[in-house]
Formats: C-alpha cells, structure tokens, sequence
C-alpha cells in the first residue's frame, strides 16, 4: 500500500523524536550514575538547564552518529576487523566529545575513557529503539531485503540480469470471495480502496474474474484441485470413511497426506509445482520440493521433513522475531478490543470470540502471514520459477467477524500491504515475476443453524432417529416439531401428561426404531453427524456400504422427512436403490438427479446454475455418506446457516461462498474463452498449469503425465468394495445431465480409475 508523503515524512520525524528522547534520557541515567561525567556547570544549573544540555548534547551526537559515521567507516574499510573493531569506540567516544563541547555554555564535560563508555550506551539505546519502531514498517522492511538480495548477488558474482523467462507467483487470498473482492477495489465515499494496491493492477496490468467452486467450496477440495489437478472422492472438509473406520479432516497432516497421495494416483502427476517449485502455508506440497508450513509433510519426522524448518529459518533473524512479536501482541489487543465492541453494540449475528481465539487469530494473520510472505520473497530473490502461497488470515477473521465486517476490512488492508511488499521484492529478483492472485472459496454471510432454531444438526438427526436429544434442543420449536414427526412416522401417541421432553431420557433406542434390516444386531450405532460449514454429513457406522433411502426409511422411517422439512434445510441428497442420486426437499419435493425427473420443485432450483451438476458430481463418489444436508439458502439476503459456529461460512452451497475469484496479468491468455464460465477447482488447475507453460514450457514432466494407468495394489484399493449399481431400469439422460448412470460412479466404486503412474523422476534441471 503507497503511503501518502505527509504520512511517510510525518513517521519518520516522530520516529526521529523518539529517538532522540531516548538518548536523552540515557544521557541524563548516566550523568547520574557516573562520576566522571557531568552535564552542569561547576556553580550548578537547575533542572530545566541539564534537561536542555541532555537534549542538544543527544542531538549533536545524532547528527555526528548519522552523518559523519558512514564516512568514516567508508574510509575504515581497508583496515583489519580487529582494529576497525576496537577504533568503533575511540570514534564514537571521540563524537561524543565533539557533541558536548558544541554546547555553547559549555556545561557538558566527560573523561575520554568515560565519553567511550556513555557513547557505546547511547548507541545502543537509539539502535535498539529505532529498531523496536521500524519493525512493522514495511518499507523499511522491504528495504532491508533488499539490500540482502544485493549482497546475496554480489557475494555470486551475478549482475543482477537475466535472461531467464519470467517466474510465477501464486498468492491465493483464503476465503476471499469475488464479490467482496470487488468491494474491497472499489473507493467508499471519497475514501481510498480498501486494497489499493491490488486495485491500482486491475485499472492497468491485471484482469479478474469469478470462477465457481464444487459443491464442497473449502479449501481442502479446492487446494487439492488446483494444485494436484484432481479432488475427486472429496466431499467435504471432514467426513466418514467406511472402508478405514476413521474421520478425515482435511487440514489433519495424516488426512492431508492420503489425499495428496490419492489425487497424485489420479492425476498421474506430482503437482503443478513439480518443476522448480514452491509452496508456502499450504495444506498441500503441489509436487514442490521447496516447502515452508506445509501441513501434508507436517507429520513427519526427521530430516526429511522442511516443512516446519519456515518457522526456524524465519525467527533466525533477531529484526523478523521482533517485528513479528510486536504484530503478535497488536493483534491480540486488538480482536479483545473489536469482540467487546461487539458485545457492546450488540451487534448480531454474533458467536462467542473468547477463550484461546485471540491467540489463534493473531497466529493466523500475523505469525503465518509473516513467515509465509518471508518465504515467498526469499523465493522470488532465489528465482524460483512457480511460487504458491497461501494467506489465511482473512479467512480466520471472517469466520467470526463476518466476510463484510470492519474487522475483515482491516485485515483485507494488511493483505494489501503484503502484496504490494512481495511486488516490491520482485523488482530486485534476479528475473521477471507475474503475480497471481486467486482465491479458493468465497464465504456466507449468515446466523448459526443452532442459533436460528435453537439446536444442532446431530440433535435434530438423533431426534428424527427417535435418539434422545439435549433437553435444551429438545425444547425448542424445531425440536418439538422433529419429535413429533418420529411420533407420528412412528405411529407412537404422544404420552398423556409428557412434559414435552420425553425423548430426551435414557439413552435406548426405541424397538420401534429397530427394522428388520436389524433385528439380529445386538446393537445398533448411533449415527456420526459431521459439519463443514453449511453442509451436514450423516454416515451410520454399522451399515458397510453406502445406506441406501430404503434402508433408511426402513430403520429410521421419520428421518429423511424430519430433515428435508425442517426450515433451515435446503435439501437433502441421498441414494435411491431404484432411482440413484435423489435431491429431498420440503413438502415432499424430490429431484432424481441420474433421470432428470422432479416432482414438484426442485430443491436445487434456488441455488443457482450448477447446482444441480455439482450435487450430482458428489452424488458418485466412493466416499459420498450416507446421508448429505446443505442448509437453506436466502438469495434475497444471500445468507446460510452454517452448522459451525461461524457466522461467516462455506463448505456448500448457497450465496458467495462459491464464487472465488482469479486475478492474472493481462499479457497471459484468457483464462477460459468470452461468455464461458470457470467452473471447478480442477479446470483452475488447467488454467494455472497453462500459464505456466507459456513461460517456460511443461512445468509437469510430460512423461510422468502421459505414462499409463498401473492399478492401485495397497491394501486400501484391494479393500475397496464392489460397485453397487441400482436395480431398475437404466435411467435415461436428463436434460442438462453431464453424463448418465452407465458412467457415473456408485457407491464403492472409484470414482475415477484408482490410478498410479511409474514413478518417474523430474528433470528439474534447466
């Protein structure tokens, strides 16, 4: 972000203030403590007089320390370190001396030996004070940097040119959505964008456009597509695997690792990052070798592991722990100051900001955004040809604040800040850079599903299943109205003088419940409810298999229809024996989505275009649960209830969490031709890899692409269960279907071939 002048030249005088205060003061301590140095007249002075002759005595030596200093150590050079050493004191003793003896009432006296003592003090009072002011200065940090890539290049004997083809920067934005993203460039009421920077590109070198998401619109599945080219059998941040008895989260190491492996198998490559790369912050290696705070390594141990060596190479540096450390404690103060703001103001929606979540945040946006941007801007100074970074911190703060709230603004600032940083860097790289920006999701505005009706995704599923419930949840409307609807699906009568809660007693399963399908299980399981944003997940662990809408309604006959019904539901996705993937809404509205046939209206209808193939796409793979709720949408207001507590959301459909944006150079090729849509965290793959190429050719071996499909011989695919398909009729292709049953893929099946190439190792040379 460019400063205005007033405001550049205005930090520096309070900074040279601030200084000169200090060493005044130190002058002052140490008249007092030494007995050989004195700052009054032989006949005494009074206060005023001493504090006067402090101050212009610290300010001729100032003066001195900034101009004659360089010129001496310029003339220096030549002698041998030990006695340069040992003259930096006789000097600045010497301009001690000097500063006091300008004073034209000649108050001041100091012994030679005494001046050099006070002197080495007071320069390193001022030092370490105008280091303490400078670190969250950005220019001055830019400047230090750059004066390291100078020394860094004349210590190899480059000149600074190249010849090489430009490099590439990716910065993704976590979490900023494109609407938002525009807001930010725009000005408000005469004041500046809140990005100008960024702004300051798109009215000249840059061009932006929106690009829409998968249904799962988080940055697990997008970051796995955009840098692995596949997120197929992701559909969720979090879910249930069957087959392995575990829950996958994606931003676990252990969880972020398998992915990695399974999306490289399908892909048939190690990542747009293979050749010559880097990644930063990410959940994700994209094939790099050169990694800082990359959470698919992060469990590792040993030497192989460098992912977390970003947080030790980073605070190395005595300035980044002190700059970083400042930030930090600026940060915490800060979110204690905008969340009691908040409770003051009564602003809503609202969830609870307390707790460990200051440390968090400022973790976040200040100590990752501090490392991962260092790491960028040593790899643009080393040259590094693809560059990948991710910066969470608005992503963080919208969760709690809100994507539009002055809080996000803030940080949206910051990161503008970073950026115009890492652009300034590039500009003493050893090569051209084209930066990048682009975003993995956008975020939801919206009050909590618990906080709209008063209970939670797993109480109205276990209430549904004739589970007991909370007595909290199951006093509230929606969970009256669910209880009853068992009831009556249950054909139990209501008991006489119920207190309105007796479903929330005990813990047995009513023998009701228990179907045929059943009977001979000593027990049935409890359903495992799983939440990632606005998007609910469902599996019920004792079935193996995807559980089909038949056997659920066989087992829990008031379930589907106590969540397709209840208000803050958009729909519900299951799977039909007869009829494949089935869309559920309210009122008894269902959409078949394999034959295209609806009854009633389409849940899917308020959604928006694409809904439908993004559902169906998640609707066939292997590891799609059981059951999958999306919470209703406003469009009108553009609000969804996440079933986290976050008022900012994403993980579904609904609103602008499925609008993410990319920002390109305009030299590079259109990212996808006039009047088509980006559509897919995969086909943004293609887009990157492209650009890529145009530099300096195929970033991704072209043998390791094009090698063939080996089958998959772990004991996971040999494992995997056989494809279940659908008894009927083939169903016949819908009208605006991307493909039919015969190509789709049910449950436990793969949904791609389970692929791995021939390991084939990258010629990373040039």
């Amino acid at each position: 972000m460019q400063k205005p002048r007033w405001k550049t030249v205005g930090g520096t005088l309070l900074r040279v203030a601030a200084v000169w205060a200090v060493s005044t003061l130190t002058m002052l301590a140490l008249a007092g403590i030494l007995p050989d140095f004195r700052l009054k007249s032989g006949d005494g002075d009074t206060a005023t007089q001493i504090a006067i002759t402090a101050a212009s005595g610290a300010g001729a030596f100032g003066v001195l320390s900034a101009l004659v200093w360089p010129l001496l150590v310029r003339a220096l050079l030549l002698m041998p370190a030990l006695v340069l050493g040992l003259l930096v004191f006789v000097l600045n003793g010497s301009m001690l001396l000097i500063a006091l003896s300008v004073n034209p009432d000649g108050r001041g006296a100091a012994e030679p030996e005494t001046a050099v003592v006070v002197a080495a003090v007071m320069s390193a009072a001022s030092s370490a004070t105008s280091t303490f002011l400078t670190v969250r200065d950005d220019g001055a940090y830019r400047r230090r940097l750059a004066r390291l890539a100078v020394r860094r290049r004349r210590r190899l004997g480059e000149d600074g040119g190249s010849d090489e083809p430009p490099g590439t920067v990716f910065l993704q934005l976590d979490g900023v959505g494109h609407a938002v993203l525009r807001e930010a460039l725009r000005e408000r009421e005469n004041r500046p964008p809140v990005m100008p920077t960024v702004a300051g590109w798109l009215h000249g070198t840059h061009k932006v456009t929106p690009w829409r998401t998968d249904w799962s619109s988080q940055t697990g599945a997008s970051q796995l597509g955009i840098l692995h080219g596949s997120n197929e059998d992701v559909p969720a941040f979090r879910w249930y695997e069957k087959k392995t008895g575990e829950v996958m989260v994606s931003n676990r190491p252990t969880s972020a690792a398998v992915l990695q492996r399974r999306a490289a198998a399908r892909a048939r490559h190690d990542g747009l990052l293979t050749v010559d790369g880097a990644s930063r912050g990410n959940l994700f290696t994209g094939g790099a070798d050169q990694l800082a705070l990359v959470l698919s390594v992060a469990a590792r141990r040993g030497k192989h592991n460098r992912s977390r060596s970003g947080y030790f190479a980073y605070f190395a540096d005595p300035a980044n722990a002190t700059r970083t450390a400042v930030s930090f404690l600026a940060e915490v103060v800060r979110e204690i100051c905008q969340s009691t703001r908040a409770k003051l103001r009564r602003e809503t929606p609202r969830v609870k900001r307390g707790g460990l979540y200051p440390f968090i945040r400022a973790f976040a946006t200040v100590v990752e955004r501090d490392v991962v941007v260092t790491a960028v801007m040593g790899d643009i100074l080393s040259g590094r040809t693809a560059i990948y970074a991710d910066l969470v911190a608005y992503d963080e703060v919208a969760h709690h604040s809100g994507p539009r709230s002055r809080d996000a603004r803030q940080v949206l600032a910051r990161l503008d800040c970073s950026i115009a940083l890492i652009a300034k860097v590039a500009e003493h790289a050893p090569r051209d850079y084209r930066i990048v920006l682009l975003s993995d999701h956008g975020q939801s505005p919206g009050e909590t599903f618990a906080g709209a009706y008063g209970l939670r995704l797993e109480d109205l599923v276990r209430a549904g299943c004739g589970l007991p419930v909370s007595r909290r949840a199951g006093r509230t409307p929606s969970g009256a109205e669910a209880r009853e609807a068992g009831r009556a699906a249950l054909r139990r009568p209501e008991k006489p003088g119920a207190d309105g809660d007796g479903w929330c007693r005990g813990r047995e399963v009513p023998a009701a419940v228990v179907s045929a399908d059943s009977a001979d299980d000593t027990a049935v399981s409890d359903p495992i409810v799983l939440a990632s944003g606005n998007l609910g997940l469902i599996s019920f662990p004792d079935v193996p298999g995807r559980m089909s809408r038949e056997r659920i309604d066989a087992r829990h006959p008031a379930l589907l229809r106590t969540l397709a019904d209840h208000p803050g539901v958009g729909f519900v996705l299951v799977r039909s024996e007869a009829h494949g993937a089935v869309v559920l809404g309210a009122d008894g509205a269902e959409h078949r989505l394999d034959t295209g046939e609806v009854f009633g209206t389409s849940p899917l209808t308020v959604f928006g275009p694409g809904a439908e193939s993004a559902v169906r796409r998640t609707a066939h793979f292997r590891n799609t649960p059981d059951i999958m709720v999306n919470s209703s949408y406003d469009p009108a207001r553009g609000t969804v209830h996440a079933f986290e507590e976050q008022i900012g959301s994403h993980g579904g459909l609904g609103g602008e969490q499925g609008h993410p944006f990319l920002l390109w150079p305009a030299e590079l090729t259109p990212p996808v031709a006039a009047g088509e849509e980006l559509v897919g965290a995969e086909r943004v793959h293609q887009v990157l890899r492209r650009w890529l190429e145009e530099a300096d050719g195929p970033q991704v071996p072209e043998k390791e692409a094009a090698a063939a499909p080996v089958e998959v011989a772990t004991a996971e695919a040999q494992a995997a269960p056989e494809a279940e398909v659908p008894a009927g009729p083939r169903p016949t292709k819908a009208s605006d279907a991307a493909r039919t049953v015969q190509d789709s893929r049910w449950d436990g099946a793969p949904a791609a071939p389970f692929t791995v190439a021939s390991r084939v190792v990258p010629n990373k040379t040039r």
